[in-house]
């Protein structure tokens, strides 16, 4: 069995660090035409000049704040000209954390939109374009934090158990035009948020409570998710899969 996305169109939201920088290059290399975004301007241009040299394929990175309703609605406009997007991965997403005596509206809604206000719209859209085709793979990335919590997450896991009801919503509504939707939950990754948010010691400690003993890479995650997108997914909708290494059982 192989899996590859020629001909097709994958649309990757946050894209350029972490689990979506990884996903942009493994959809790459199988062949997929893409559709990108980010929130830095000078490192999306970089990335689009420098894609300008590689003829032949069909890149773009957008800059697009998902926190900004003008700028979410912007790329949702940007979505209705494309005749076909076949994948798209709601990847995007931010956290901030604090004590919920703490916390304060703008970070409650700064989170909110960027997890799950953006998804849903972005989801509204291109599920347009999917149902025209008769065809479509989605996958919202939540978090094991939807499913259960940490202190100082109040924000973030209400957004990413909002993420995994949409997504099970949205597979209902989706089911009878051959298009799954599915969320992929993510425990503890190294990445560059991770290592923002969590020091040297606090990340060995974590590595110590997941019974594989070490937290996940990007690739890690990354294979789940393009086999939920793939054509070798045929009857899988609607589930939330937990990549964790086993942490959530313990």
């Amino acid at each position: 069995m192989e899996i590859n996305f020629k001909n097709k169109v994958v649309l990757i939201t946050g894209a350029t660090r972490g689990i979506g920088e990884q996903l942009a290059r493994d959809f790459e290399k199988l062949g997929a035409d893409l559709i990108l975004t980010g929130t830095n301007p000078e490192q999306i241009g970089e990335l689009n000049k420098s894609l300008a040299k590689n003829t032949g394929r069909n890149i773009k990175y957008y800059c697009v704040d998902f926190s900004l309703e003008d700028s979410l609605l912007g790329f949702a406009r940007e979505l209705k000209e494309h005749p076909r997007i076949d994948v798209c991965i709601n990847n995007a997403g931010i956290n901030r954390i604090s004590y919920i005596y703490d916390t304060s509206l703008t970070d409650w809604e700064d989170i909110i939109n960027v997890n799950l206000k953006a998804p849903f719209v972005i989801c509204r859209e291109v599920s347009q374009i999917m149902k025209r085709n008769g065809y479509g793979r989605i996958v919202n990335i939540a978090s094991i934090l939807g499913v259960v919590s940490r202190e100082k997450r109040s924000i973030y896991s209400s957004s990413k158990s909002g993420l995994i009801g949409l997504t099970k919503a949205v597979a209902l509504d989706l089911a009878p035009y051959n298009i799954l939707v599915n969320c992929v939950s993510p425990g503890f990754v190294v990445t560059d948020m991770t290592k923002k948010i969590l020091t040297g010691p606090e990340i060995e400690k974590l590595a110590e409570k997941i019974p594989l003993g070490r937290m996940a890479t990007p690739e890690d995650v990354t294979k789940v998710i393009i086999f939920l997108a793939s054509d070798l997914n045929t009857y899988i909708s609607a589930q939330n899969i937990i990549v964790d290494g086993g942490y959530v059982s313990t």
